[in-house]
């Protein structure tokens, strides 16, 4: 068969035509460029803020069940040591979104140094998620035995500090947050209670589990218990500002964390998830202590943060709660 033969002018017009569609696919085809689909996420690249904790098994899991890709979504993990370094790279946009604990996330909301939005939940404590823990050997037997000594938290004035006061100023003991308290990343407490900088650490998940695993730590005190039983601790936010440019893609990360929070009913699954994000062992990652995967963010319950932030002098005045929370209430 022999096809027309085409006039010059008529493959130059059909060049320039091929040229311009290839073009045009190309186009937000990079990892860093907006989606070109008005309803796939606008920003396909998140850069999330994590830590190394049990709160946060949701991510591990909605990146190894592939839920963020199946949103369009290619998420890289910074590692944070506390929520409060999350608030400058936030604002710097180092950050797109990060998890953290609420209570720095809501001090910076109230110092007006950025404005936040609640993005997806993450966690809410469970018995023996947060605890003090001493060395075996350690003279300390009851929890007024702590005033006076080094407790090594996180971060100063922060989620940790927030607890113990919140536990133990009912029972008489008196914490300064300067005097008392020695800042001391996660992965760093089991060497400072060995050596005995300190003389007790604020422990969360996995790691109280490892000192004690590893150490023969003893638990003085739950702080998952009392006031703060099932209390609110952690989720994920972003600026306010990235949130309005951004809604689908903010949309579309909710979902792929509510996913994998409703698979870690299964406490099994997040022992599996752990290890791949921690330093702990599979078999310590089993014998942790979970609390529980909220699949949304409540209102109800980031009012219970504020309140008792509000109660012992960390905010001034409350949050509005359903302004923070907007459509992911």
């Amino acid at each position: 068969m022999r096809f027309p033969r085409m006039h010059r002018g008529s493959l130059a017009l059909t060049a320039a035509i091929t040229a311009l569609v290839l073009t045009a696919a190309g186009c937000g085809g990079g990892d860093d460029e907006p989606a070109a689909s008005g309803t796939g996420p606008e920003k396909t690249t998140l850069n999330v803020g994590m830590l190394p904790v049990g709160d946060l098994a949701q991510f591990q899991l909605a990146l190894d069940r592939g839920f963020f890709k199946a949103e369009g979504l290619t998420v890289k993990s910074q590692m944070l040591q506390g929520g409060a370094e999350a608030v400058p790279r936030l604002r710097s946009k180092n950050l797109d979104i990060s998890a953290g604990a609420w209570v720095p996330f809501f001090m910076a909301q109230e110092s007006g140094v950025v404005k936040l939005h609640a993005v997806a939940p993450a966690f809410d404590s469970g018995p023996g998620t947060h605890t003090i823990l001493v060395p075996k050997d350690s003279p300390i037997k009851t929890v007024k035995d702590l005033e006076g000594k080094k407790i090594g938290i996180n971060v100063k004035r922060n989620l940790g500090s927030l607890l113990i006061q919140a536990t133990l100023q009912p029972k008489g003991v008196k914490l300064d947050d300067e005097k008392n308290f020695v800042p001391i990343p996660f992965p760093q407490m089991e060497a400072a209670l060995k050596s005995k900088s300190v003389d007790a650490v604020q422990a969360v998940e996995p790691t109280s589990s490892q000192m004690q695993e590893n150490l023969g730590a003893r638990v003085l005190v739950d702080l998952s218990a009392g006031p703060t039983a099932k209390f609110p601790l952690a989720g994920y936010v972003s600026t306010e500002e990235f949130a309005k440019e951004n809604p689908r893609t903010v949309a579309a990360f909710n979902r792929a964390i509510s996913k994998a929070q409703a698979l870690l009913t299964d406490k099994s699954l997040a022992a599996s998830v752990i290890p791949k994000y921690t330093k702990i062992t599979p078999a310590a990652a089993a014998a942790m202590k979970y609390g529980t995967y909220p699949t949304t963010v409540n209102a109800a319950d980031l009012k219970r943060v504020s309140d008792l932030m509000i109660q012992y002098q960390y905010l001034k005045s409350p949050i509005d709660v359903n302004a923070f929370i907007g459509s992911n209430g």
